[in-house]
């Protein structure tokens, strides 16, 4: 067994809506089914119990390894604690070969689970020992290392729940939701409403303690010190017991409380000064500590911490029952797991001898030893839920506490006898104010009810109704995809939003090219979404990318697909038939919003099919309303646009919109069929969007087709009196829709300009010529920059096959150079005559056209 090719799929796919990691497994023959191994699967259940059936419900073939190499992917990770159920395997056209997909909810974890699935079926296949106790821990660990803590997570949560979209910027815990011009974005629990200004306030701790007094919130004394000498002298100043904590600390590092002692009060100094270079001494105020936590301008939870400690049995000694204490399953090492491992380092050792006792003394049945006097979770301590117990003037202390300072969520810290009390009649007091504040405690205290925080600040950045989302529109198909983007971009642009646009030709944002190159990728497709100034997106969305990795959003509100030919990339990726290209051009339909819609070219069967896929409503199109997937779309009282004579009609039931094709420019008077059906494809999508008739004509008329603004999509020059055409259309169907559109055109003699994708099919090559035989006279032949794979002088010796039984195309020549063949067929054209120049490098050589007319001194 081989794995070739590892591959993330990070959002919706041709396998499934779950983000999975994709493998090519090569297994040779006795592989390719395990009853020819024998002892095979006693092994390796032997090694990993719990591995499942390893047969995929509904598969009759015979099981090979890489089934086994599947379910062992997905078992191990679900058995590390990973919520994961989906996983795939697939054989490709070539003999032993599969691709396996396993899903993931960490990619990191997903691709270790995937190695160490394919050790364990090593192992089993060489009867070697699997360690599955060390791969379950390591995958444990690396888990809970790349996911999100529980604060962060619980606010994604509540995020998912109301469909908002949401994209993790970074391995820790900057998350964005929503989309463009709608998008908010967190650092675990702190949000982007909330001022760099407001957080250094709430590190300055004396500060903070001046601005709480000045807005009537009742504080401790105390000052700041920078040695450990004069620190003790502002504790006696202040009063014994007092509190020492880092002067910009936060999450309870290196805070000490109920100090009483020198010696004390040397380690406690000491632990602060190792986060901060000042250390704030404080009058300890007694009572029990509360984190109350306030969320815009209302107190929404509040815990009773209590320190780290354990409960004496009369056998066990302080140290021994700190270990049983920490074997609790729930007590993690960082912030993940509810509750945190109880540290046992000197400032522990100090605080038991305050209370006479060591780590091996044995605490006598009942009795209580405290290890620490801060309450932090992050410390080892425990939290209380008491939201319902804090009395009114009390959450309003904490909330003017917040707004002073000026935390959206502010963790506010109170120190008495009983929340239930006003602070002031009980010599209470707030202590310190966080920003970004640990949610644990809320969401799963120790005691008590659980807080569903996440939720309550996902609604403070998002009022009811608002999911964070913008228009989005898909387009997938063989031809057309980048027109029919461009035209309802124009449309939507029509109503006044910003639009972030991706094509094959660059990245747009409101006009402005912000990326070069093939950009039909869900990379691109993120980065626009990523955009602050986007106020709604329209995406080429190329097959290429979904096979790599994916959609480049979750859902999208329209998805259009323009056709499905023959010669689109087949062949490649293992997708060798056009009912295969149509499923993976079906993805985009597949995720369509359950309130969007999906338009679909009604003249192209294996789009039509697509229709059952569809989670939203769907709009057909074609040029002839006598289809019969028009027909009874249209008797169901569904809409459909249809041509009628010079004119669209886009029909719903008994209501009906004519629009002339003398209003779009694009079409040229609908003589242009192909962009006939692009226009129909985003009038379509325009539809569904809700933009209303008048603003759909006034685009139609405005939108411009040419060099500059759709390069290499039907672009016509003048050249001495010649007629030239320069596209981009690379496959069969492209260029039978090509000659139907010259042909509309006069002219005397027609000559042809092309060359040949190296990555496509022999039989793709030589149809393109084939087609082009028929309806030019001559033909120029060139080499493209780049062979992608071929030898030199293959791929023009395919397209001479292609013309050896054209019954037009008489005069032929080679040429090697793209921009020599242009001249070439330049210099044979006359006044009169039309020639159609397939272009290779789009810009390059619309810029060697432009040259050339512009030496003439002519326009374009």
């Amino acid at each position: 067994m081989e794995i070739s090719r590892i591959r993330a799929l990070r959002g919706p796919n041709l396998w499934s809506r779950h983000t999975s990691i994709q493998a090519l497994v090569q297994c040779d023959e006795k592989e390719r089914a395990i009853s020819r191994l024998p002892g095979f699967e006693a092994r390796i259940r032997a090694r990993f119990p719990l591995i499942g059936a390893m047969r995929p419900i509904g598969y009759e073939g015979e099981i090979a390894v890489a089934h086994a190499l599947q379910f062992a992917a997905l078992n191990l990770q679900a058995q590390a604690g990973c919520p994961v159920t989906f996983s795939r395997s697939a054989p490709t056209t070539e003999p032993g070969l599969y691709q396996v997909v396993v899903e993931y909810t960490e990619e990191a974890v997903g691709r270790r689970a995937l190695e160490l699935a394919e050790t364990l079926c090593r192992a089993a296949l060489d009867d070697q020992p699997f360690d599955l106790d060390a791969a379950l821990k390591e995958l444990r660990e690396l888990d809970e290392d790349e996911r999100l803590g529980p604060s962060t997570g619980s606010i994604v949560n509540a995020a998912v729940a109301r469909g908002i979209p949401y994209r993790r910027l970074t391995r820790g815990s900057l998350v964005q939701f929503g989309w463009g011009s709608k998008q908010r974005r967190i650092q675990a629990a702190e949000i982007d409403s909330t001022s760099a200004i407001a957080e250094s306030i709430a590190q300055d701790k004396e500060l903070t303690k001046q601005l709480l007094h000045a807005a009537g919130v009742p504080v401790p004394v105390g000052r700041v010190a920078d040695n450990a000498e004069d620190g003790w002298k502002a504790a006696n100043a202040i009063g014994l017991p007092v509190v020492t904590k880092p002067f910009d600390g936060n999450q309870g590092k290196g805070v000490t409380v109920n100090i009483v002692s020198r010696d004390h009060f040397e380690i406690a100094f000491a632990a602060a000064k190792e986060h901060s270079r000042h250390v704030m001494v404080e009058r300890f105020i007694t009572g029990h500590d509360f984190r109350l936590l306030v969320v815009g301008d209302k107190l929404v939870a509040a815990a009773r911490r209590d320190p780290p400690h354990v409960i004496g049995d009369g056998e066990h000694t302080v140290r021994e029952l700190v270990e049983i204490v920490n074997s609790d399953p729930r007590r993690g090492e960082g912030h993940a797991t509810s509750l945190t491992k109880i540290r046992f380092d000197d400032i522990a050792h100090a605080r038991l001898a305050v209370q006479g006792y060591m780590a091996d003394s044995v605490l006598p049945k009942g009795a209580r030893a405290v290890l620490r006097n801060n309450a932090n979770l992050s410390t080892g301590g425990t939290a209380t839920d008491v939201t319902d117990d804090v009395h009114p003037e009390v959450a309003a202390r904490a909330i003017a506490a917040a707004k002073m300072v000026g935390i959206d969520i502010c963790g506010v810290d109170v120190v008495c006898e009983n929340v239930g009390r006003p602070l002031e009649s009980q010599g209470g007091g707030v202590v310190e104010v966080n920003a970004a504040p640990g949610l644990r405690m809320h969401l799963d205290p120790s005691y008590g009810k659980g807080r569903d925080v996440g939720t309550v600040a996902i609604d403070t950045m998002f009022p009811a109704g608002d999911n964070g989302r913008i228009p989005v529109v898909a387009v997938a198909g063989t031809n057309g995809k980048t027109t029919t983007v461009r035209l309802i971009a124009h449309l939507i642009g029509q109503t006044g939003k910003r639009l972030g646009m991706t094509t094959t030709d660059g990245v747009y944002v409101h006009g402005l090219r912000i990326d070069t190159g093939d950009c039909s990728g869900p990379k691109s497709a993120k980065n626009v979404l990523m955009h602050p100034e986007v106020d709604a997106a329209v995406f080429e969305t190329a097959r290429g990318g979904v096979l790599r990795e994916g959609l480049g959003f979750d859902r999208c509100d329209v998805a259009v697909v323009t056709n499905i030919g023959m010669g689109d990339h087949l062949g490649l990726n293992y997708i060798t038939t056009t009912d295969e290209l149509a499923v993976v051009k079906r993805v985009i339909v597949q995720n369509v919003g359950p309130e969007g819609s999906a338009v679909l070219n009604a003249a192209d069967p294996s789009v039509v099919k697509m229709a059952a896929a569809c989670p939203g409503q769907v709009i057909f199109f074609a040029a002839d309303a006598q289809l019969p997937a028009m027909m009874t779309h249209r008797a169901q009282g569904r809409r459909a646009i249809h041509r009628e004579g010079d004119a669209l009609v886009c029909s719903e039931g008994a209501q009906a919109e004519r629009i002339e094709l003398s209003g779009i420019p694009l079409t040229r008077g609908g003589t242009i069929g192909f962009q006939v059906e692009n226009a129909m494809a985003a009038i379509a999508a325009a539809w569904a969007l809700g933009i209303d008739w008048n603003t759909i004509r006034i685009g139609l008329a405005t939108f411009v087709s040419d060099a500059g603004t759709a390069p290499g999509r039907f672009n016509v020059f003048d050249y001495k009196g010649a007629t030239l055409v320069a596209d981009y259309g690379h496959n069969p169907d492209a260029i039978q829709a090509l000659v139907q559109a010259v042909e509309a055109l006069p002219a005397k003699r027609r000559w042809v300009v092309i060359s040949g994708a190296g990555d496509r099919r022999d039989e793709d090559i030589r149809r393109q010529t084939e087609i082009l035989g028929e309806a030019f006279d001559g033909a120029i032949l060139y080499q493209d920059a780049c062979q992608r794979g071929r030898a030199d002088g293959e791929v023009i010796a395919l397209l001479r096959d292609g013309l050896a039984n054209a019954s037009r195309a008489r005069e032929v020549e080679d040429i090697r150079g793209e921009f020599l063949a242009i001249d070439t067929a330049l210099a044979k054209l006359r006044p009169g005559d039309l020639c159609l120049i397939l272009v290779d490098q789009v810009e390059e050589a619309l810029a060697h056209i432009a040259k050339r007319i512009a030496e003439t001194g002519e326009t374009k």
